[in-house]
């Protein structure tokens, strides 16, 4: 049976935040002086990742809320520091506006951009892993996406913590040789390891080895928090003491860092196009913008996997 290509699920703003950060302003303005140096490290990004990967489906996932209130009801630091003063997310100013500028460009190529109210776009992609016909290949800088990996569905993380160009292509026995969990245990691990970038606190005395040996030992959380109650558990004394004074954050931790997989989706159409669905307009938004490279690498890139 012929090998079918992948779909490409992308965390859109792991990517764009990527790009800001990786172009300067300077080498990317429109021609009144605008940044554009996101909306085009986003547009090269895929280019690279079409090319690379020779998918024939995608789907760009977006935050639709950042900092949802059920996951801040369970857990009040989530992503505290990264609240505004005014409220919302600490954002820069010039990569704001770029934003919609993004999706412009992918609606005139034809590429879907989604979000759901209430959820962020990891659970967008947790729902669309499970939904979608494999191979899936989600494409992210965040670690809490290596818990979507699933071997059995042919579901992997393209994680680009060090760019696109260095991608890691991650199954299971990658994340068991990163973290020494699996990947179904990854959000157990991270709420015992903690992530200051997402206000997790994990629990003190904590790190990840002690994290990974814990979850084999007990099978995952809801083990090792059963064992607690067991005199004859093995623990050492300083290791359960630390434990059982973090029972009430690892009671709902772990329901914070598990990514969604029933968020309400319209259907979408996530083939990909061969061709811009409306040329004219890629064309007047590339000269508006001053991205007739980054939408010419994008355009060849489709026509070539088609």
């Amino acid at each position: 049976m012929a090998h079918r290509p992948p779909i490409l699920l992308i965390d859109s703003p792991s990517l764009y935040f990527r790009a800001y950060f990786g172009i300067p302003e300077s080498a990317a303005r429109t021609d009144d002086g605008q940044p554009v140096n996101a909306v085009r490290g986003f547009l090269d990004m895929l280019a690279q990742l079409i090319r690379t990967r020779r998918p024939d489906r995608m789907v760009c996932a977006l935050d639709y809320d950042w900092r949802p209130t059920w996951r801040v009801e369970l857990l009040p630091s989530y992503k505290a520091h990264r609240v505004a003063p005014e409220g919302g997310e600490v954002v820069p100013d010039t990569l704001s506006p770029q934003v919609p500028m993004i999706l412009e460009v992918l609606d005139a190529i034809g590429i879907i951009a989604v979000g759901a109210t209430g959820y962020e776009a990891d659970d967008v992609l947790g729902t669309l892993s499970v939904t979608q016909p494999g191979p899936v290949e989600v494409v992210s800088g965040d670690r809490d996406l290596f818990q979507l990996v699933d071997d059995a569905r042919q579901v992997r993380l393209l994680y680009v913590g060090r760019g696109v160009a260095k991608l890691e292509d991650c199954d299971d026995a990658a994340v068991r040789g990163r973290y020494g969990v699996p990947a179904d245990r990854y959000a157990d691990f991270a709420a015992l390891r903690g992530d200051p970038s997402d206000g997790l606190p994990g629990v003190p005395g904590v790190g990840e080895k002690t994290a990974a040996r814990l979850i084999d030992r007990y099978d995952g959380l809801p083990g090792i928090l059963a064992a607690l109650d067991d005199p004859a558990s093995g623990f050492a004394p300083g290791l359960r003491a630390k434990l059982a004074a973090a029972r009430d954050y690892l009671a709902v931790a772990p329901k914070v860092v598990r990514v969604a997989t029933d968020v309400p989706l319209p259907e979408l159409v996530t083939a990909l196009p061969s061709a811009p669905a409306d040329p004219d307009r890629l064309l007047e938004l590339a000269q508006r913008w001053n991205l007739a490279g980054s939408c010419r690498r994008l355009v060849d890139a489709l026509a070539a996997g088609s």
